[in-house]
């Protein structure tokens, strides 16, 4: 009687741990973080294949750094704009619950000539939304072509350093910088990175969101 006694509690002990175990695994499966991108053609892999992307870059290099248990959404849209993002925005931290979102956007807006301070204000909505939703933001900054004018082009690359102070974010200063001017970096339109420029798209916005992941 013992015997049978002893074999039912190590049978009982034994499904006990099984359910333990299984149910600490799906507690790690749902404690992913999540990384949020928010932006235009630049990050929607527009004229380049979608596994040479810079996004898809950074999937591989999270792996290699040890961060592979962040998803990574990207929510980018060729043409995108400010305006675009911001409407959207709402939905995208609802359905995704991100800890870090980067909003590249604002490039769609300098090149239809929209004025400086409603996409800093658009902007501005989007960062205090991901605010509020207690996800840390980086803002990836742009510039746009001497030939708008020097007080177009210099209010509009203003917008990016002045809400990153302002809001205390991360900030890439030029998302474009050593791209745009290299050759082979840009495709024919003048305005999309090639394939070759993926990588560099991912050394420029790498330092400023390695910290936020980390």
């Amino acid at each position: 009687m013992d015997t049978v006694f002893l074999r039912l509690r190590s049978i009982v002990f034994v499904a006990f741990l099984c359910v333990f175990t299984q149910a600490q695994a799906n507690q790690g499966e749902t404690s992913d973080t999540t990384l949020l991108i928010v932006g235009d053609s630049l990050s929607a892999a527009y004229g380049v294949q979608s596994d040479e992307a810079w996004v898809a870059l950074l999937r591989n290099r999270l792996d290699a750094e040890g961060l592979g248990n962040w998803q990574v959404v990207n929510a980018s849209i060729s043409g995108e704009t400010t305006d675009g993002g911001l409407r959207r925005l709402p939905d995208l931290l609802d359905e995704n619950t991100p800890d870090v979102v980067v909003i590249e956007l604002g490039g769609n807006d300098g090149l239809r000539g929209f004025p400086p301070n409603v996409i800093e204000e658009n902007l501005a909505k989007m960062i205090e939304q991901v605010r509020e939703s207690g996800a840390h933001t980086l803002l990836v900054g742009m510039q746009i072509p001497p030939n708008y004018g020097e007080r177009y082009t210099r209010a509009f690359a203003d917008i990016f350093p002045k809400l990153a102070a302002q809001y205390d974010t991360g900030l890439v200063e030029f998302f474009l910088d050593g791209i745009y001017n290299q050759d082979g970096m840009m495709q024919d339109d003048g305005i999309h990175p090639t394939a070759e420029a993926q990588s560099q798209l991912l050394t420029n916005i790498w330092p400023q969101l390695a910290p936020l992941l980390k």
